[in-house]
């Protein structure tokens, strides 16, 4: 800069950076600041700001805002602020250092390429190594018409993953491996197993530099899954090609334009229960040196100490009135700005904690949330628990949400590897979890329902492992679920035993048509279908490396796994019964056959009181077109005979059985293979599926 800009006293409103004709409006909020210094550098790199902005509060404050626009500014203007104010850590909790420079929470992309942590921390002034935010021109792009897709909940199938561990393996042969771009030289795969929606795990800039301990081989440990942001309204940088050229935005929005094409949602997994600070003895990064004692819980006792409902160091106070806004218009902003079609919030019942960490009735963060026009048509996904011990599952606050079935996970679980005593568990997860979301009056599309995700056990690891080995993360095998209800078929890890490994592969799809074949909304996790392992690891936040990258060496070689669950996600699309938004409640077809009827081997004995009981079937009367079907499932060892419920007009076909090798596990419509009596042998441990087709000779079954 070489003359000194024009600066004016700008607008409170919108807060961040507005690019206008004639310069950049900024805007940041402090109630409790004596002095606010806005920090322009002429380079993403310099060590100190070309140019100091002290806002004077009588020019420059509006209410709790502090503003000014500055003249012949653009976009790519590097900047960042120092406050000053009390710091009173054990009576107002405000924590202000003029020392520390920080981020603008509203900033649409961040520079850390000379962020050390540690120089966050501490008595030290750290501008030579702070991050910096980057003003971002938002309307310098062409979306060719591209609008979020709609998809409803009853037709959706999500799958979840992670940008980097997508493409980061050279297996990928992707040309930027581990990026927003990458992602799309996937979309064939993804388009042609038949989901409708990927679940990206956070992409909000978070900090990938700290190094959370060293593994036992002596490699450095960071934060891989990035459920640690500090960046709210920012792509992450490390998952850009060209982060530092204000790229990223353009290269977020062509990803998100590129899945919309192929009719496939993008939800990202956002985390607005707690942030990248941490507890007292965290660096300073934004929120802590500009309002410190309104977005986060602190002890009422001593206000220098976080309240941690989430296991991450603090918590945000997300029903501070100002936090609320935050949380809103960073949601209305990635919806608006790049059609992002829903979210999945993170341990989101913390989110329902009033000022003093209590449970909140009517938290005004949720229903802000829900009743957003911006946000109308978007998925609002919940994870109904925190890491404090609240628990939502069923009872969420709003009608809207859809919510993370953690009985569906364990019921189903224990019943394949089979536990018994379970069908009335399992009956109610199939018919899409009334127990739990019938009292409020919600629907089997509240229900994500899911076997495995990002925390815990890949489905192949679930069928291969009793136990967790979690060692390389450099915490002794402490951190991880104990119990992940899980069996490993006789073998502990990977096996040459070929028995072994089929009875691996139908545990693997008996999971999968369990969770296909129940109403709610189905939930896959990345590389699930060609058995990706983490080698026993159930927690690998911290595995930057092949231990969490998917192998896609493995897509080619598990061809059944893979075949099997296309094929099962197809079958799920061709019969609408098991899509129906709404409860089994005993309506009749044209044929006289409510919508379910329990059996056990004999038919309408389904054992709900049997404690031994391993065996559970069901008809299923079809409407709208569907033939009516008969689900068996047999967690016994030993094969069983079913008896079938006889149908006028119409008899038996089979559709799916997994005891079957493939392709003959799942038959394609028209090519059904008839059932010629009037009982069913169900192997040991599997699935079948039969569909009652008209029969041409008029025979009555």
């Amino acid at each position: 800069m070489t003359e000194a800009p024009q600066i004016t006293a700008g607008r409170p409103q919108p807060l961040g950076t507005t690019v206008d004709a004639d310069g950049v409006n900024f805007s940041v909020f402090s109630e409790h600041a004596t002095r606010v210094d806005l920090l322009l550098f002429d380079k993403c790199d310099d060590p100190e700001p070309s140019r100091t902005i002290q806002l004077h509060p009588d020019r420059h404050r509006s209410f709790h805002f502090w503003h000014c626009h500055v003249r012949g500014l653009g976009a790519g203007q590097v900047y960042a602020y120092r406050m000053d104010g009390p710091h009173d850590t054990s009576r107002s909790g405000a924590r202000f250092d003029h020392r520390k420079v920080l981020l603008d929470p509203y900033a649409r992309a961040n520079i850390n390429s000379r962020w050390q942590r540690t120089q966050a921390i501490g008595l030290d002034d750290n501008v030579a190594h702070s991050m910096r935010s980057l003003v971002v021109d938002l309307d310098d792009y062409d979306w060719e018409g591209d609008q979020p897709l709609r998809t409803p909940m009853s037709e959706t199938v999500i799958y979840e993953l992670h940008v980097r561990g997508a493409t980061a393996s050279p297996t990928s042969h992707a040309e930027n491996p581990g990026t927003f771009s990458a992602l799309t030289e996937k979309i064939g795969h993804l388009k042609e197993l038949g989901i409708t929606a990927v679940e990206l795990l956070p992409v909000f800039d978070f900090d990938e530099t700290q190094v959370l301990r060293t593994g036992p081989d002596g490699s450095e440990l960071h934060n891989y899954w990035g459920y640690d942001p500090y960046g709210f309204f920012a792509p992450h940088t490390g998952y850009c090609s060209e982060p530092h050229l204000a790229g990223h935005i353009a290269e977020f929005r062509d990803m998100v334009k590129a899945f919309h094409k192929a009719g496939i949602e993008v939800i990202l997994d956002v985390v607005f229960n707690h942030t990248s600070e941490g507890n007292e003895y965290g660096p300073t990064i934004s929120f802590r040196g500009q309002a410190n004692e309104a977005y986060y819980h602190l002890w009422p006792q001593d206000r220098s100490h976080y309240m941690d409902f989430t296991g991450c160091g603090n918590a945000v106070n997300a029903n501070h009135p100002m936090v609320t806004k935050f949380i809103l218009e960073s949601l209305e902003y990635w919806v608006r700005e790049h059609h992002v079609d829903g979210f999945r919030f993170d341990l989101a019942s913390e989110l329902s904690r009033g000022a003093l960490g209590y449970e909140m009735a009517v938290p005004p963060v949720l229903w802000a949330i829900e009743l957003s026009q911006v946000l109308a048509e978007t998925k609002i996904i919940a994870e109904p628990w925190d890491g404090g011990g609240l628990y939502q599952v069923g009872r969420f606050p709003g009608k809207r949400w859809a919510q993370w079935n953690g009985p569906f996970r364990d019921d189903v679980r224990r019943f394949v590897r089979g536990d018994a005593g379970l069908v009335g568990d399992i009956a109610a997860r199939i018919g899409g979890s009334e127990d739990l979301f019938g009292p409020q009056q919600e629907l089997p599309t509240n229900s994500i329902n899911f076997i495995t995700c990002h925390d815990g056990f890949t489905l192949n690891d679930l069928v291969s492992y009793d136990e967790k080995h979690n060692y390389a993360n450099g915490e002794a095998g402490a951190d991880g679920a104990g119990e992940n209800f899980s069996w490993n078929c006789g073998v502990e890890g990977p096996t040459d035993d070929p028995e072994v490994e089929r009875l691996r592969v139908r545990q693997m799809k008996n999971l999968l048509a369990v969770l296909m074949l129940s109403r709610g909304v189905p939930m896959l996790l990345a590389g699930d279908e060609f058995r990706n392992s983490q080698g026993g690891n159930n927690n690998a936040y911290c595995q930057d490396n092949p231990t969490s990258w998917l192998d896609w060496d493995q897509a080619e070689k598990e061809q059944e796994t893979w075949n099997f669950t296309r094929r099962l996600i197809e079958l799920r699309r061709r019969y609408r019964t098991f899509r129906e938004p709404r409860f089994y409640n005993g309506h009749l077809n044209s044929r006289l056959l409510p919508d379910v009827t329990w059996h056990g081997t004999r038919l309408e004995q389904p054992g709900w009181e049997d404690t031994h009981a391993r065996v559970l079937a069901c008809t299923l009367g079809g409407f709208n077109q569907d033939p009516d079907l008969h689900l068996m499932l047999n967690m016994y060892h030993l094969g069983l005979d079913f008896e079938l419920p006889r149908i006028r007009g119409r008899r038996w076909h089979r559709v799916l059985d997994t005891a079957r090798p493939g392709p003959y596990d799942i038959l394609p419509a028209g090519q059904e293979e008839l059932i010629d009596d009037h009982t069913f042998h169900a192997h040991g441990r599997s699935v079948v599926l039969l569909a009652a087709l008209p029969d041409e000779k008029g025979t009555f079954r």
